[in-house]
């Protein structure tokens, strides 16, 4: 999962947990607004109520002493003024319930409130109906829950935008500096222009990593092939020198024995210093992709240059490749070097009498082309390791080969853009798929 969608869903997730809360708390919350909203209405009333009598005198509301009480049509609202004990003293806001003349009794809101004028003391009341309350209460709890999504549903898309915007230059470190890059073969450094320090540091130590491994890849590459030039020459010399020594006429059996033996020493040697030579030459790009060939024409001359291989072990090869393939834009030399390796691999390690079958079949845009055999097949644990050149592989040595064959096949593969399959089980054989690009292979 992306990083920034990851953010967006932490987001989402701790807004639906506060929705969640809010939702259990709302009509906690709106009971108390409601309640405060109509506890300073009462208050708004009384300070209305007190100006009047102040200014008007009681008489306005109480006539030879009789208490007067006044409510709404439907009893929503009520208010009461009488006279009361001087010693009787409340100034108090709650709920209580009152027993009307009809017979009704209903809950309020009510405010009580007790003054004095001219030595008398006066209790009033103004009370709201508590029903009142509750269906103004739901509606509220309806706007808010509303009005909470929308806010919710904002700071989400809001979210996504930004995190999209604040994590774009992570984007474009991870697309140029990694994923986009051709190991070991790295492009230039352009910075990615940012302003989070962060990623400033980030795309910085990156490069200087590249710069690095770029490096270290360099002085390989230089070493391996300065060093297969150096020891070419040395070797050549031996050999003319060994072969000159067997034109002597004194020398003895046993020292041509010697002799000989030496002289297959440095053909090994000889042998395994080309092959470090062609894979430096490959990996520093030295060659040209130009050429064009039928695939089975190539396939053919690769059972040609090995068939008295498979008739000494008995083994039988058959080729199942469409006939209106061709290679383009590729090095005839290199293709013929990488199936000639997999084809002889495949007859090193295949058993007696066993088989060997090339097929080949076009899966959506891409060839592949699939080396199957009979053979001993891979240990699970060692497929990941056979294209090292620096390690070599139990049945490498039980073979005494050089261990060079699918490192070579590796680097040119890796030159043309083919992806290398394997798929092995001990005792029972290997295939490895090459899946050509649509740009190596044309079906006409």
């Amino acid at each position: 999962m992306k990083l920034g969608t990851k953010l967006t869903l932490f987001n989402a997730i701790s807004k639906l947990v506060i929705v969640i809360l809010f939702v259990l708390l709302l009509p906690v919350l709106i009971k108390n607004i409601s309640r405060s909203y109509v506890d300073s209405q009462l208050v708004k009333q009384k300070n209305k109520l007190l100006q009047i009598v102040k200014s008007q005198g009681i008489g306005t509301y109480i006539e030879n002493g009789e208490a007067y009480g006044s409510y709404l049509p439907l009893k929503e609202e009520y208010i009461s003024l009488d006279e009361v004990d001087p010693d009787y003293y409340l100034d108090t806001i709650k709920r209580g319930k009152r027993l009307f003349s009809e017979g009704d009794t209903l809950e309020y809101r009510i405010l009580s409130h007790t003054f004095k004028i001219k030595k008398k003391n006066y209790l009033l009341e103004i009370g709201k109906s508590v029903d009142t309350l509750d269906e103004t209460s739901a509606p509220l709890q309806n706007i808010a829950f509303q009005v909470l999504l929308g806010m919710i549903l904002l700071t989400v898309l809001a979210d996504q935008v930004y995190s999209t915007y604040v994590l774009k230059p992570l984007r474009l470190i991870i697309k140029t500096k990694l994923v986009g890059q051709k190991f070991p073969n790295f492009q230039s450094y352009r910075k990615v222009r940012t302003t989070t320090s962060d990623f400033e540091h980030l795309d910085i130590s990156i490069h200087n990593m590249i710069e690095t491994i770029a490096d270290k890849f360099h002085k390989e590459r230089e070493f391996i092939s300065n060093a297969s030039h150096e020891l070419m020459t040395p070797i050549s010399i031996l050999q003319s020198k060994i072969e000159n020594m067997f034109e002597e006429e004194d020398i003895n059996d046993d020292l041509k024995t010697r002799l000989l033996e030496m002289q297959r020493i440095l053909n090994r040697l000889k042998s395994i210093t080309k092959t470090l030579l062609l894979i430096s030459q490959i990996e520093n790009e030295q060659f040209l992709k130009e050429d064009t060939a039928s695939v089975v024409d190539l396939l053919q001359d690769v059972n040609d240059e090995i068939s008295i291989r498979l008739q000494d072990k008995d083994i039988s090869y058959e080729m199942t490749v469409p006939d209106n393939w061709h290679f383009v834009n590729m090095n005839k030399f290199l293709l013929f070097n990488l199936f000639f390796n997999l084809v002889n691999n495949a007859i090193k390690y295949n058993n007696e009498g066993g088989s060997i079958n090339v097929t080949g079949v076009q899966v959506f845009d891409k060839f592949v082309i699939s080396i199957t055999d009979t053979g001993i097949g891979i240990d699970a644990d060692a497929i990941p390791l056979i294209f090292n050149r620096f390690k070599k592989m139990r049945q490498a040595l039980k073979q005494d080969s050089f261990g060079l064959g699918l490192p070579i096949v590796k680097s040119i593969a890796l030159f043309h853009d083919i992806d290398i399959d394997v798929i092995s089980e001990k005792g029972k054989g290997s295939t490895f798929k090459l899946i050509f690009p649509a740009t190596l292979i044309v079906a006409r």
